[in-house]
């Protein structure tokens, strides 16, 4: 296929509809499903959006990146072993950049085959990988911008893009800003807890990029006013992609090491599917119930391994 339109049909968006198309390749079986669901209820308006009905979403979101932005659009519905995407860019020397980051916010590195074979031993778990057979932890396409979010919530940093993110010189649809920097945040807010968190991100005492000390990056965190066990668990799951990470407390988790991150998405996945549909909230808003098994440069297609 020939991948999801960047944008959708607008006058003034014609130069970024077709974008470059891209195959983002995955090893294994891929949960395509609970991963749109998940980045659907957390969607942060002006920055992303979720579209289409479920089996055929498309996922867009713009990225701050090292030379200049970008807009990405990654489709739900796929005929082989990838993601299909496209991407704008205003600078092409970030097209690597950007490819990881859409990679580590799939998730798309995983050995979905370890991961189920360890959590299937678990008769908790067993039905729930069954079912759901390569599902994956989501990490982030910006980590600094997920640590704030995990901080702050949806509502709030829906404020903050309003008030202090950059405005696209092209607007994409309902994307029409890139989320603020941590330098931006760290000179304007007033809140005590978010004006740490920022300005230990654009200072640096806390790195969250790919090459990041996971170790270090924690104890960082706990020493930042207002991030409590369960944010700052939050950031290292989403943030750092963190296959080993439960920020609930769940009793037994233990057995679950390496992969307690994709034991908590199981867990949170059934309870999603098992909730009634206008009960539902974001997946991270509260703990998963104990009863896992009802809890809740080229216009040519590139291959991207």
């Amino acid at each position: 296929g020939r991948g999801p339109d960047v944008c959708p049909p607008d006058p003034r968006a014609t130069g970024l509809r077709a974008g470059i198309p891209l195959r983002l390749a995955h090893r294994g079986p891929y949960a395509a499903g609970a991963v749109f669901d998940l980045l659907g209820e957390g969607t942060v308006a002006r920055v992303e959006e979720l579209t289409g009905e479920p089996g055929s979403r498309t996922y867009r979101r713009t990225l701050r990146l090292p030379y200049g932005t970008g807009i990405v659009a990654v489709d739900e519905a796929s005929p082989g072993p990838w993601l299909e995407a496209r991407i704008h860019l205003t600078d092409l020397r970030d097209m690597t950049t950007a490819v990881q980051r859409l990679r580590r916010l799939f998730d798309l590195d995983a050995d979905p085959y370890a991961v189920d074979e360890a959590l299937a031993a678990d008769p908790r778990l067993a039905p729930l990988v069954a079912a759901r057979p390569g599902l994956r932890s989501p990490g982030a396409a910006d980590p600094e911008e997920e640590a704030v979010r995990a901080l702050v919530g949806r509502e709030r940093a829906e404020e903050l893009v309003e008030r202090y993110g950059k405005v696209l010189d092209v607007p994409c649809g309902a994307l029409t800003h890139v989320f603020p920097e941590p330098g931006v945040l760290a000179g304007a807010v007033p809140d005590p807890a978010l004006k740490s968190l920022a300005t230990a991100l654009a200072d640096g005492q806390l790195r969250l990029d790919a090459g990041a000390d996971r170790a270090e990056a924690g104890r960082v965190l706990a020493t930042l006013p207002g991030v409590d066990r369960r944010t700052a668990a939050l950031i290292r799951m989403r943030a750092l992609g963190d296959p080993d990470v439960d920020p609930y407390g769940t009793p037994g988790a233990e057995r679950w090491q390496p992969w307690r991150s994709y034991a908590v998405r199981h867990r949170e996945t059934a309870a999603r599917v098992a909730a009634p549909r206008a009960g539902r909230g974001h997946p991270q808003s509260s703990a998963p119930s104990q009863a896992p098994a009802t809890s809740r440069q080229a216009n040519s297609s590139t291959s991207v391994a």
